[in-house]
Parts: structure tokens; C-alpha cells; sequence
């Protein structure tokens, strides 16, 4: 089983206001983010803090699963650590899911589910035109560092471990925005508009 954890947890301080709600051409831009990944995936955990409510509600006819993090400012390593110890027993793999990237290329996550299955590595991560990015996936086998995680690095210190362990996938495109300010969302409004 594939399954992806979503960080939806983030407290939003540069923003001002909750971005993963924030209208994307129809759409919060939560869903943009989690329609991408749905189809690739057997499960999906979306992993929430103080916006719980409002953020079922925004998903609530999609097929995800919830994890509450009950210490949200703690930062996004305490958010994968709830996202994996959610994950089911049988999961093989497991993407870690930027909720605020909502346009991420539609090519990476097959290239990443691909690149593990030849390499046989445990992590298989992005380089945007030579930039590191998101999403990451992670084999079981690394699921314990992942529940064990803390504080605002998330994932960078497993990469980062050992990179004999790593296959890195080369995409020759910009690295995907995200929606941290203000002025981040009005430019992606601006990538939007051939949406």
C-alpha cells in the first residue's frame, strides 16, 4: 500500500489567516494539493491542528483520512511524526505532502513511485532543476525515524542521514511554489490562470 501524509498543521503566522482555505480558482487550496496525490495513492492522511474543523469540511467528500497533531506550533517534524504513526501496518511507502504546494507537476509523484521501485532505495526525493523539494516519499523502513521526528526541520535530517539510502529524481522544471505570504499567493494566482 502507498499511502501520503499531508501537512495541514501549519500555523499560518506569515499569511495571517488560514492559506490552506484561501479560494485557488474554485477550490481551497487543500484540495488542489490532495487531488493531486489522491490518485496515486491507496491512503491518505491529512494531518490537522487548531483548523480541524474547517478543514474537514473543506474535504469532506474526498477519501482521506484525519490525524489530529495536538502540538501544531511545535513545527512540521511533529506533524510527520503524527502522519506516520497513522500510517496502516501494510503500508509500503508513504508521501510526505506539502498542503500549502497546490501545484505541484502532475509528473513527479510517478516519477518518484517509479524511481524507488528500480533503485530499491528507501527514499526517493525531487531535485527541481538542482533545487531539493517536495514531495518525498519514504519506505516503511525509515517509518520509525519518521514517528520519531520533533521540531520545525520535518523531514530534512532523514534525507539527509544518509544519502546512500536517497535516489534523488531530477525534474527539469521550476520547483513548485507554496503558499507561505501574501504576495505567495497572488503570484500563484498568477500560475493559476491556465488552470
Amino acid at each position: 500500500m502507498i499511502a501520503a501524509i499531508v501537512l495541514a498543521a501549519g500555523l499560518a503566522r506569515r499569511m495571517g489567516r488560514q492559506k490552506l482555505l484561501l479560494d485557488l480558482k474554485g477550490k481551497p487550496v487543500i484540495r488542489w494539493s490532495i487531488e493531486g496525490v489522491l490518485p496515486h495513492v491507496d491512503d491518505c492522511i491529512v494531518v490537522t491542528g487548531r483548523d480541524d474543523a474547517a478543514l474537514r469540511t473543506a474535504l469532506r467528500d474526498l477519501s482521506v483520512r484525519f490525524a489530529v497533531n495536538p502540538r501544531p506550533q511545535d513545527g512540521q517534524g511533529s506533524s510527520i511524526a503524527v502522519g506516520a504513526a497513522a500510517l496502516e501496518p501494510s503500508t509500503a511507502a508513504a508521501l510526505v505532502v506539502l498542503g500549502d504546494q497546490p501545484l505541484t507537476p502532475p509528473s513527479v509523484i510517478p516519477a518518484l513511485l517509479a524511481a524507488q521501485q528500480a533503485s530499491g532505495k528507501a527514499i526517493a526525493a525531487p531535485s527541481y532543476r538542482g533545487t531539493r523539494g517536495t514531495p518525498v516519499l519514504f519506505a516503511a523502513s525509515v517509518f520509525a525515524e519518521l514517528r520519531a521526528l520533533a521540531g520545525d526541520s520535518g523531514a530534512r535530517a532523514v534525507v539527509q542521514a544518509r544519502s546512500d539510502r536517497v535516489e534523488i529524481v531530477d525534474v527539469d522544471v521550476a520547483m513548485p511554489a507554496d503558499v507561505d505570504t501574501p504576495e505567495d499567493f497572488a503570484r500563484l494566482h498568477g500560475v493559476g490562470e491556465g488552470l
